[in-house]
């Protein structure tokens, strides 16, 4: 197992240097002057532009400007927002709890449903109970997610007024930022509305973001049961008497879930994608909102940050969930 870390280990550096040029990369590809849009191009006269683009460092020679983009992230700094002028490792810490909370709870919520689905479906096989899972799991993974933001927003929010539209909590609670998590902050708020007030602006985002994933999971839980339910070890586990309960639960889900971890690994990279259409629609103050925000700026450096702290997750995520196959089944054996 620790050679099999190290190997992986070794394989980061080419796939972050990789990155690294994507990052730098796309962002120039997008049409438009930083500049211009900083300044405003009515009131931006040549002297003003040429002197900002060298403030800047943007009259720099594209290698150069990559050289200095690598130099500072040897030294962990990410830059400095083009147009806050603020460090970007500030904003990012300050905007990251808000993804992580809504990511979290969708992840949460999309785990226990999809495996209670899945594993309901796999039971029934063929029964009306297994195809109305499928048939909801199908169309949950259709749906664009700003659709059906979209619809909820029409429904819980404009229809029946059950939830907020936007934010994280209604702006009468005084909430101090503690933890960046608002459930937990709005829970040592001394006013008890204030949870509540949380937990209902999380409710609909969460829910948007879960639909897809709580679809993925179901169908690969189903379709991994079923195979585990036919092995020989299965038969002998009831031959042997045992409650039908543990057979599927410590017997069948254990070795159906190899899979399913595998899913869900990837599905916490795709929630911080995910993120950024469903933080725009319901004006979330996350990483997601701050990088369209960017984009739409051409702030550079916030947009560089995104997408390497983003695939950073992704790299993380993909190693956890191998070390993972080890714990969950004995016989899986990284580096064997």
């Amino acid at each position: 197992m620790f050679q099999f870390l190290l190997k992986r280990l070794a394989t980061l550096l080419p796939t972050l240097i990789g990155v690294t040029l994507v990052a730098f990369g796309l962002i120039r590809l997008v049409p438009g002057d930083p500049v211009a849009i900083m300044m405003g191009e009515r009131s931006l006269d040549a002297d003003t532009h040429a002197r900002m683009m060298h403030e800047l460092g943007l009259d720099q020679p594209l290698w150069r400007q990559y050289l200095d983009y690598v130099t500072g992230l040897l030294h962990g700094d990410l830059g400095q927002s083009l147009v806050s002028r603020e460090p970007v490792s500030r904003e990012f810490l300050a905007l990251f709890p808000a993804t992580a909370e809504l990511a979290l709870v969708a992840l949460l919520v999309a785990i226990v449903i999809g495996l209670s689905l899945g594993m309901a479906a796999a039971l029934r096989r063929g029964s009306w109970l297994d195809q109305g899972v499928m048939g909801l799991a199908t169309v949950g993974y259709s749906m664009p997610v700003f659709w059906w933001g979209l619809i909820l927003i029409m429904t819980f929010s404009v229809g029946l007024g059950w939830t907020p539209v936007s934010g994280r909590v209604a702006v009468e609670y005084d909430v101090q930022r503690v933890t960046g998590f608002m459930l937990i902050d709005a829970a040592l708020h001394p006013e008890p509305g204030a949870w509540w007030s949380a937990l209902r602006h999380l409710l609909l985002p969460a829910a948007v973001l879960a639909t897809s994933n709580a679809a993925v999971i179901a169908r690969m839980t189903r379709s991994s049961l079923l195979e585990v339910l036919r092995e020989d070890y299965m038969r002998s586990a009831r031959a042997r008497g045992l409650p039908p309960a543990r057979v599927v639960l410590v017997h069948g889900l254990r070795n159906a879930l190899i899979p399913v971890i595998t899913v869900i690994g990837l599905k916490v990279g795709s929630l911080l994608a995910g993120a950024v259409l469903t933080e725009t629609i319901f004006s979330w103050p996350g990483i997601g909102k701050w990088l369209i925000d960017a984009i739409a700026r051409r702030d550079y450096p916030v947009v560089q940050a995104g997408i390497l702290i983003s695939a950073c997750c992704f790299i993380l995520i993909n190693l956890v969930v191998d070390l993972l196959y080890g714990v969950v089944n004995p016989r899986i054996r990284g580096g064997r």
